[in-house]
């Protein structure tokens, strides 16, 4: 059972598929960016920036386009090698969410993309408010299957029943403490039928089952997915939820 995997034990495990979460997993659109600028009110152009738990570099990648100056930082060894396969002009550094291997005060934002879960908020935020300059931003990405969309819902009481609660989406609880402003934001990418299954055994509940249960899953959902979208092909519809706190200036919290 996924249960008997410690959280950290689940977390190094995508090491194993480190490809294919490249390869599958979705990105972030530029909306999120957008909101990601006006809820911290900074300008990613020339800001640098620690993407934390980064993985194969998804935010990392769109926080680059953006014209920002990005550090990932990996605990992972095979997500960390897939990184630097996948952007090899990017500085990486293998560190842990709760202990951040930078410097106090040097950065401008630090994100957590779809990683903040796997961290111990007693612990990530004071690293976090650390390594932020005054006025610097700590965001939150959390980028996730629509549960408003009927088939969708139907896949993940399916994918509950099988490996429990919390196995698929992400826990987006907010930290205390801080002042937190936060978006919602809606949107989708056209897939196949099998593109959809190949990023679903990505996750890492996935990861961990035997080989023979993951197929036999995943061979079962394949088959719900056709009765739906005949021709092979769907519109697979996201959550993409933004939160955002600044770090304030010595003279606000005095």
């Amino acid at each position: 059972m996924t249960d008997e995997i410690p959280a950290g034990g689940r977390a190094l495990a995508f090491g194993r598929a480190a490809r294919a979460y490249a390869a599958y997993r979705p990105g972030y659109p530029a909306a999120v960016l957008d909101a990601v600028e006006e809820l911290g009110g900074l300008r990613l152009a020339g800001a640098l920036v620690a993407d934390v738990g980064t993985g194969t570099g998804l935010a990392a990648r769109a926080l680059h386009g953006r014209g920002a100056r990005v550090i990932g930082v990996e605990p992972g060894g095979g997500m960390a090698a897939q990184f630097r396969r996948e952007l090899p002009d990017v500085p990486l550094v293998r560190g842990d969410g709760n202990r951040l291997p930078l410097a106090d005060g040097s950065l401008d934002l630090v994100t957590y993309a779809q990683s903040w879960h796997w961290t111990d908020p007693a612990r990530a935020v004071p690293s976090a408010l650390r390594v932020l300059r005054p006025g610097g931003a700590l965001a939150l990405l959390w980028n996730d299957p629509d549960p408003s969309v009927a088939w969708v819902a139907e896949q993940q009481a399916r994918i509950v029943a099988r490996l429990g609660e919390g196995t698929y989406v992400s826990d987006r609880t907010l930290p205390s403490g801080l002042s937190w402003r936060s978006r919602e934001l809606r949107w989708s990418r056209p897939v196949t039928v099998g593109f959809h299954l190949a990023k679903l055994a990505t996750h890492s509940a996935f990861i961990v089952l035997d080989e023979a249960s993951r197929a036999q899953f995943l061979e079962t959902e394949r088959k719900h997915l056709l009765h739906h979208f005949p021709d092979g092909m769907l519109d697979e519809p996201y959550t993409a939820f933004v939160a955002v706190a600044v770090r304030p200036h010595p003279q606000e919290t005095a």
